[in-house]
């Protein structure tokens, strides 16, 4: 199950579970949609995979007789930080962004 992470690795800003802009790579990795284009394009830092928009978590359960939802599955409160200096960032996308994310 998603972490649903609290904000983007790069600029921190806030990414509620329910941000249209929140983008996740496959290991959860996440950031704003302005870092994905402008910083990263489109090349995740940590693993060189691709972004793609974070599932929104619905805030109620709909079905009775499951435990779905926000309030079962809360979103992360952990803040987490990109361990890349803009230099190794930089060097990544420069190497990885002009390559399709299926060939990577």
């Amino acid at each position: 199950m998603l972490e649903l992470r609290p904000n983007c690795e790069w600029c921190d800003k806030d990414l509620p579970p329910d941000s249209a802009e929140a983008m996740i790579c496959t290991y959860e990795c996440t950031y704003c949609a302005d870092c994905v284009e402008q910083v990263l394009h489109n090349v995740c830092p940590t693993c060189g995979g691709n972004f793609v928009p974070r599932p929104i978590r619905p805030k109620v359960n709909h079905r009775a007789g499951k435990a779905l939802g926000l309030g079962h599955h809360p979103a992360s409160a952990h803040r987490v930080h990109s361990q890349w200096s803009r230099e190794q960032v930089a060097e990544q996308s420069a190497r990885l962004r002009d390559v399709p994310p299926a060939e990577r």
